[in-house]
């Protein structure tokens, strides 16, 4: 008898049960910490990676629609667990937090030297070998594009490696059973679209706002425990990621120029006149 309970204990440890006795599964969001858009974003002068510590640090914005959508997804199924991702440095944890403050369940981070100025590649190489170490994935969440790499090719990428359906550029997401359906919202139209799950969708700016995250999920947030994994947790060679191993790399940079008062017209009279031939010179009209 002491076996059995041993037994089931551990297999509970493996499998998450809901309150109603069901098996859990799992939706994972990839998040991403980056330089504030409100602050100066610099380039490193010797190898012009992205000065991450020019600038204060937040959970990337398009990852809070992430977000937003995947908790809703929970709160229509009690049978859903929602595990933030992020690959980073080890302040990333500020983001995970932020997350978990808004109502996510479990938070990993993945972060090693070696991941230093890895591309959109390796980034997704080890995003997806980090994948692996959690079971009975759902669905994977993530925004449509960063805001400081903004190459909006994350979803794609991970879902030739997982040889998994992407729904891209989503402003709304649902779970019906084992099919995915999103709507697609863009300029030539609004498309339909679903698969069957396990599946990656991207979700654009005009999915649901975020929520705030209130008082007591903040303090809730400090309380759990951020899952940190290094490459070799993963499974994935330090040569298949960083800067050395990058596909892209920057070669120079020419600083902004900087902002030029503005041309001014007195009115005297003819003023919407030399308005107008201003915006002709322009080629703004």
């Amino acid at each position: 008898m002491a076996i059995v309970t041993l037994l089931w204990v551990a297999w509970l440890r493996i499998t998450k049960i809901n309150q109603e006795g069901q098996r859990m599964s799992n939706i994972v969001v990839l998040v991403k910490q980056v330089p504030d858009t409100y602050s100066e974003r610099k380039l490193k002068e010797d190898d012009f990676t992205l000065d991450r510590d020019s600038a204060d640090k937040v959970l990337d914005e398009i990852n809070e629609f992430a977000v937003e959508s995947a908790l809703r997804l929970k709160e229509a199924d009690d049978s859903l667990n929602v595990i933030v991702l992020s690959v980073g440095p080890a302040s990333s944890t500020e983001a995970l937090r932020k997350a978990l403050s808004l109502g996510c369940d479990e938070a990993i981070l993945v972060t090693d030297d070696a991941l230093a100025g890895s591309d959109t590649l390796g980034t997704a190489w080890a995003l997806t070998n980090a994948l692996n170490q959690i079971e009975d994935i759902k669905l994977i969440v993530t925004g449509n594009a960063s805001t400081d790499g903004a190459s909006g090719s994350m979803a794609g990428l991970l879902a030739e490696y997982r040889q998994i359906p992407a729904l891209t550029h989503l402003s709304e997401v649902s779970l019906e059973g084992d099919t995915v359906k999103g709507v697609r919202q863009v300029d030539e139209g609004r498309f339909e679209l679903e698969a069957p799950a396990p599946a990656i969708v991207s979700i654009m700016e005009k999915a649901p706002t975020p929520r705030f995250a209130a008082f007591k999920g903040i303090m809730a947030a400090k309380k759990k425990t951020i899952k940190e994994l290094s490459l070799s947790d993963i499974g994935v060679d330090a040569a298949n990621v960083g800067l050395s191993n990058a596909t892209t790399s920057v070669a120079g940079v020419t600083p902004k120029p900087p902002k030029s008062a503005g041309e001014i017209i007195t009115d005297e009279g003819d003023g919407g006149k030399k308005l107008v031939e201003f915006l002709v010179k322009e080629k703004l009209v």
